[in-house]
């Protein structure tokens, strides 16, 4: 029994939630998110409340019944609040500046980095250590948080590289620690 895919949707006011079969489009204040899910699991929209059951109890059936429902949470709060993630720099001469759309890397090395915005991507850049991704669909904020970070990943000794805010880097000592 999926205690997660069990709980039913409500439906803030302002968002318009149409179910075709097998395919979600959710419509906000912030946009448009559209999806089609398996064919294992059932959607089921009454008034302001979208109901995901499953067909059998299958493993997979299972599995695919709580990340359906949570899949299709996460797409009313993109197009109603957002989705942001904070990204900082650390390390002596490694900096960010804003560029348009896009993103002006100094990583430390003999280049500059430029990362352009993939589609529904803004960058903020409050200061030149700190980034913020924000968009309206979860997965392609937090891929494109982490495409940066393999840009200079933070290193253990000095932790110097990107990382993110409420990321914590274990620090190793040097060679003279014994």
């Amino acid at each position: 029994m999926s205690r997660i895919g069990n709980k039913p949707i409500t439906v803030p006011d302002g968002v318009e939630v149409k179910i075709d079969g097998h395919k979600v489009t959710v419509k906000g204040p912030k946009g448009t998110l559209e999806k089609e899910f398996h064919k294992n699991i059932s959607l089921k929209l009454e008034g302001n409340v979208v109901e995901v059951s499953r067909n059998d109890n299958e493993p997979f059936n299972r599995g695919l019944h709580g990340l359906t429902r949570t899949l299709i949470n996460n797409m009313i709060i993109g197009v109603t609040e957002g989705y942001s993630k904070e990204l900082q720099i650390n390390g002596v001469g490694y900096r960010v500046a804003k560029q348009g759309n896009n993103l002006n890397l100094t990583l430390g090395y003999s280049h500059p980095v430029i990362f352009e915005a993939p589609a529904g991507i803004t960058f903020d850049v409050p200061n030149q250590n700190t980034i913020i991704v924000k968009g309206i669909d979860k997965e392609i904020v937090g891929e494109t948080a982490a495409v940066i970070r393999t840009k200079r990943p933070p290193e253990v000794y000095r932790g110097k590289g990107i990382k993110y805010a409420d990321e914590v880097i274990r620090r190793k000592e040097g060679k003279t620690g014994k």
